[in-house]
């Protein structure tokens, strides 16, 4: 299994993003593997919040269209919303004692790297070099 991070699905929305023909590539192909893949709440809101949002997009979009677009991907069968479990706490501990010195917005990818630990999903999809510092994490980025 692999989690899709927020930038994947943002380049894949975004025709004016170079990168949207490969992460639009990546996307479709993964999800209609018929491998098993996850996404979160936190990436699903993150999602919401930067694709609507008028100071990042120079076409933003409106908020119908950008849950239109996470809906079929919540309801695709190969997919998985992560979400806490019982043992979150203990995991937040390991995690932590094994990067100790996370801190301010990193603290968002640390949620979705010990979410991914908690799950037992080792590889992310994703641009954003912050997950290499998460010794568990396993990044694989959009093929060149």
């Amino acid at each position: 299994m692999i989690l899709i991070d927020t930038n994947i699905l943002l380049y894949s929305i975004n025709s004016d993003d170079p990168r949207s023909p490969r992460a639009g590539h990546a996307l479709e192909s993964l999800v209609n593997s018929g491998a098993s893949w996850a996404l979160s709440w936190s990436i699903v809101y993150e999602f919401l919040r930067v694709s609507t949002h008028p100071r990042v997009f120079s076409s933003p979009l409106d908020t119908e269209t950008a849950w239109a677009f996470l809906s079929d991907l919540i309801r695709h069968p190969s997919g998985l919303i992560l979400s806490e479990t019982s043992i979150h706490k203990d995991t937040v501990d390991l995690c932590i004692a094994e990067s100790p010195r996370i801190q301010g917005n990193l603290l968002h990818n640390f949620h979705l790297a010990v979410l991914m630990r908690e799950h037992g999903i080792t590889r992310i999809l994703t641009e954003d070099r912050d997950f290499l510092m998460f010794p568990w994490v396993e990044v694989q980025r959009l093929p060149a």
